[in-house]
């Protein structure tokens, strides 16, 4: 009986992201105890619940679809980043902004994804696993193309982004899955609260962000919100697309559109706040994009579920 109230209420992800940007704005006090220091530790609890949730049969399964999961690992990785780069040119974002939209774009695929992906009866097994190797190839992906796409406007130290992804991302999932592997029993049980925790660790680093930023987001909120958008608008549309030129079905398509469409907006912010201190507005674009693809992903959802 818990465990499907909590299941519900992970569900509900993006309702919760709208009301938590809504307070956070109206009422910053709300959030601000959160405090910059403990989102490291937020973001590797959110992967260490991930984790948990994965088993070796998650990664056999990968395995065992290499081309649908290739496609979507690789359109993660080609499409959003050059589309970051391009929205910030197009806008003419300052520089805090841009470097912002970029480093999010060069995220891997957010869990909320695997939420979504349910909701509109796409391929939740291929989901889960484009998601885990997006993870995983984010190691190495992310710091590089933030680099590459977000150097000229500002010094991108590509290793000590590595490093932090490292130690918040790949240790915190790994020995999520050591737990699943060696404690399966106690794992399971934890495992059905982990995506509601997950949850609120996410919407905890939401909020504090748009709280602490609330100023910078009321005098900007139109080119932000237009550029993040776009951004996963067209990371949705495209993911599609792609899928369904390459011949994928269309379960394949959907599950594309969905990981390429949304992204791992808790990364992106944790790795803004520790490494581009000196751009206040950097860590901004990452957090109104975890409440951005969660509201499009639901409209997504429900047009998927009402097309055959």
């Amino acid at each position: 009986m818990l465990g499907t109230f909590f299941k519900m209420a992970t569900n509900l992800f993006p309702l919760w992201s709208v009301m938590v940007a809504f307070v956070a704005l109206l009422r910053p006090e709300a959030f601000l105890w959160y405090g910059k220091d403990t989102i490291t530790f937020g973001l590797g609890i959110i992967m260490l619940g991930m984790g948990l949730t994965l088993s070796p049969d998650d990664f056999r399964r990968a395995l065992r679809r290499p081309k649908a999961v290739l496609l979507g690992v690789s359109l993660q990785f080609l499409i959003m980043p050059l589309l970051g780069w391009s929205i910030a040119l197009l806008f003419d974002l300052p520089k805090g902004m841009a470097v912002g939209l970029i480093l999010v774009s060069c995220c891997p695929g957010g869990t909320a994804s695997n939420v979504v992906a349910f909701l509109a009866r796409a391929d939740l097994a291929l989901s889960v696993s484009m998601t885990t190797v997006s993870t995983l190839a984010a190691v190495v992906l992310t710091p590089f193309l933030t680099q590459f796409y977000a150097g000229q406007y500002v010094p991108v130290d590509a290793w000590a982004l590595l490093r932090s992804i490292l130690l918040v991302v790949i240790l915190p999932v790994t020995l999520g899955v050591g737990a699943n592997r060696f404690f399966g029993k106690a794992a399971a049980k934890v495992s059905v609260y982990s995506p509601f925790v997950s949850v609120l660790f996410i919407i905890l680093i939401v909020g504090f962000i748009m709280a602490a930023k609330r100023d910078s987001i009321l005098e900007h909120w139109q080119i932000l919100t237009g550029a993040v958008a776009l951004l996963h608008l067209g990371g949705f549309c495209l993911g599609y697309f792609f899928a369904r030129v390459l011949g994928f079905e269309e379960s394949v398509s959907r599950t594309s559109s969905i990981e390429v469409g949304m992204q791992n907006s808790g990364l992106g912010s944790a790795l803004a706040v520790k490494h581009f201190s000196s751009l206040p507005l950097a860590p901004v674009p990452c957090a109104l994009s975890a409440v951005t693809h969660c509201i499009l992903g639901s409209v997504i959802a429900v047009f998927f579920r009402q097309k055959k």
